[in-house]
């Protein structure tokens, strides 16, 4: 029996990569608790495992004493002899169990508290790989798409979590089998386990699909100030980098534009602008409007940060946007509230 244990707790480190200390310390707890049901739970049960000489010992440490005042620890002198000789009252004598004789209620509760244990064990794994994840951008693949709600079942590593409708990019079309690209929103420990939250819209994949994609980004030379996304539509990224040898624009853009292309093909064709930050307010507004042409930029109040962008007037519609994207996206990039303006001054309205 003590060899198939052994056995069976390597093989369980094997398949769940649980250790074999933390389960063998989980069951000789358990085995604990179990016995301690026959001494009305008296704190007198012990169990060593050995796992080089592959032995269990579970045995009942006694007082040995003149006259029993609790018969669940207490034991005559004579009781005490007949197990060891050499017994002294006033000493402690250790009886060694049987396993077999704790009976099927105890042994029951011994399986559930390992059970459980290993629960526990796995768990905290879980929350320990996701949390190494966390703001990161990891693949997984797709086990299952809900035809109802549209929320996907995604397989990441060992485990499984919820990629839902409202985070997957409108008009992405998921299918199972195929592996997608999410970003780590956040790790929280829950009742029934770790709880992973994870996005296909978040401004963080893009940030981390240029990270990998541009070595510039990814070794410091150039830095990300900010990602503005309305994903499948549209991206707005603002670069910079205290290099005078480096482009930081061109750098993401890459050689025939192909690094900025791959980022695209994984988003599924969503379009990307990208500026050069400034710590001008003028010159990255003007940047952020982006293809639209500036004239002029005018800071109506520095404090809550608003201004006011001139434009040609055959420029205005694509300084504003389809439904006010462009302006839109350009407002949260920089962080100042624009209004847009005709050359002509004709048009008087702003988004």
């Amino acid at each position: 029996m003590s060899k198939e244990f052994f056995e069976a707790v390597k093989m369980l480190e094997a398949e769940k990569g649980i250790p074999a200390d933390y389960l063998y310390e989980k069951i000789s707890a358990a085995i604990i608790v179990a016995a301690k049901h026959d001494y009305n739970g008296k704190d007198i049960v012990h169990c060593d495992i050995d796992e080089e000489k592959q032995k269990i010992k579970v045995y009942v440490r006694k007082n040995v004493v003149e006259e029993i005042e609790d018969p669940d620890t207490d034991l005559t002198l004579e009781e005490a002899q007949a197990i060891r000789k050499s017994a002294k009252v006033g000493k402690t004598i250790d009886i060694p169990l049987k396993t077999k004789d704790f009976g099927r209620i105890v042994a029951q509760t011994a399986k559930h508290v390992i059970r459980q244990g290993i629960r526990e064990a796995e768990r905290g794994q879980m929350l320990q790989e996701f949390k190494s994840k966390n703001q990161e951008l990891i693949t997984a693949k797709i086990e299952r798409v809900d035809p109802i709600t549209g929320n996907a079942t995604l397989e990441i590593g060992k485990n499984q979590t919820v990629l839902p409708k409202s985070e997957q990019v409108p008009g992405e079309v998921l299918t199972e089998g195929d592996s997608i690209k999410v970003f780590v929103v956040d790790v929280k420990e829950g009742s029934k386990g770790p709880k992973i939250m994870i996005s296909r819209t978040h401004p963080g994949l893009v940030r981390r699909l240029f990270e990998q994609e541009v070595p510039e980004i990814y070794d410091g030379t150039i830095e990300i100030k900010s990602v503005s996304r309305e994903a499948g539509s549209r991206t707005k990224i603002a670069v910079f980098t205290k290099d005078e040898d480096v482009d930081p624009v061109g750098a993401c853009i890459g050689p025939r534009g192909q690094r900025v292309s791959n980022i695209v093909e994984v988003l599924g064709g969503e379009k990307i602008d990208i500026v050069k930050y400034s710590e001008d307010p003028a010159e990255f507004v003007s940047a952020a409007l982006a293809p639209s042409e500036v004239c002029s930029i005018e800071i109506i109040d520095e404090s809550a940060k608003t201004c006011r962008a001139t434009v040609p007037d055959d420029q205005l519609s694509l300084a504003i946007g389809n439904k006010g994207q462009n302006v839109r996206l350009a407002v949260r990039l920089t962080g100042w509230n624009i209004d847009i303006k005709p050359e002509s001054g004709f048009f008087e309205g702003s988004e």
